[in-house]
């Protein structure tokens, strides 16, 4: 078998998985692993899970959350879920449902044990990876993590030219974004370098 015969067969085991609807807590739906990659991807992004839109089209960040990433990136739509430019590849891949205040719950533990160092392999030459939020840079960068989700961001040089922090895209980080002028700068270099890689 090819490596991207072999590569088709992870995402079709990706997509196919099933694990999380035997857990508890029961999912609010179906499972539905949402997952976007080719052995050409060019840069990956690891967010949190996909979020309830995303889960009714079936399109990772189908939402506005991802309207202010395609900006943050500076791409359109096209280019963005043109798998050879972007992976996209949750920390969860399912929709994990609502907590009692109306936020998203957390990625479901079981997926990334199960997946993401499969992914790492299959996609380790990619040049850029995206951080984004919280649980994606805990999961990622481990012990290398800052204290907070700020200082991790604020320190986006730490981690090297192939992986860069970011906030989630989330209208409840307004406040985060207007209280912190120095992102200005992270999504300056954040554009430059999607430029340099995606035509």
């Amino acid at each position: 078998m090819s490596p991207a015969d072999e590569f088709a067969v992870l995402l079709r085991s990706i997509r196919n998985c099933r694990v999380c609807e035997t857990s508890l807590p029961p999912l609010p739906h179906p499972a539905q692993p949402i997952c976007m990659a080719s052995a050409h991807s060019k840069i990956r992004i690891i967010s949190q899970a996909p979020g309830n839109l995303a889960d009714k089209k079936g399109l990772p960040f189908y939402d506005p959350s991802g309207v202010r990433l395609r900006d943050w990136l500076g791409v359109n739509e096209a280019q963005f879920y043109n798998v050879d430019n972007f992976a996209i590849t949750p920390v969860g891949f399912c929709f994990p449902g609502y907590d009692k205040n109306g936020g998203d719950l957390p990625p479901r533990p079981e997926c990334a044990p199960l997946w993401q160092s499969r992914l790492d392999t299959e996609l380790r030459d990619i040049p850029l990876t995206l951080l984004v939020g919280g649980y994606a840079q805990k999961w990622v960068l481990g012990k290398a993590a800052k204290r907070t989700l700020t200082e991790t961001v604020r320190n986006w040089r730490d981690y090297g030219p192939d992986i860069l922090p970011l906030p989630h895209p989330s209208w409840r980080n307004n406040g985060w974004i207007k209280k912190h002028n120095w992102f200005e700068d992270v999504l300056s270099h954040l554009k430059d370098r999607v430029a340099d890689l995606v035509k």
